[in-house]
């Protein structure tokens, strides 16, 4: 792999935890909403040697906020609370 070519410094594991209209038009479109993203864990218990990715993930990650304001309209109405997904932190050049 070249050397110069980016690498993620960081995975972080996230869910939604709402999206909440915050700008609507006359014609009642939505046109900003915002995301707010907390770290995952499991509500339904861990199993008893503790292997599973939300747990892990936890364990490095205690605490994750990530609240976004988004104008896109191609994105809105698209996150929904409980979707999940991988964050990756890539230096930008």
């Amino acid at each position: 792999m070249p050397t110069n070519e980016l690498q993620p410094k960081m995975r972080a594991k996230i869910r939604v935890g709402s999206a909440i209209p915050v700008s609507i038009d006359p014609e009642g479109t939505v046109t900003q909403e915002r995301l707010v993203f907390h770290g995952v864990s499991k509500s339904d218990g861990y199993p008893a040697d503790g292997h599973d990715e939300n747990n892990t993930f936890a364990k490095f990650s205690p605490s994750v906020l990530l609240d976004i304001q988004i104008a896109n309209p191609v994105l809105i109405g698209q996150y929904k609370p409980g979707d999940t997904f991988y964050l990756d932190f890539t230096p930008a050049e």
